[in-house]
């Protein structure tokens, strides 16, 4: 799933992403290590994905992956 870089914050390496209906979703320390990164800026499109299963609402899911989008 496609989602935009909301909030970040480096000591910590969590922060949230806003899916594309303007949702915004929380992910930890261990989703950010996920995905490799080093940083993440505010409005740098990622990807993400979650836990299974993926049921409820998306906000209620635990992000396992944070990277970024690359087309």
């Amino acid at each position: 799933m496609q989602a935009t870089a909301y909030t970040y914050d480096p000591q910590t390496r969590s922060g949230s992403v806003l899916l594309d209906d303007g949702t915004p979703v929380p992910f930890d320390a261990a989703a950010f290590d996920a995905g490799g990164l080093r940083l993440l800026r505010p409005g740098q499109r990622v990807r993400i994905e979650f836990a299974e299963p993926a049921e409820g609402p998306v906000a209620d899911r635990r992000v396992t992956l944070v990277t970024l989008q690359t087309f």
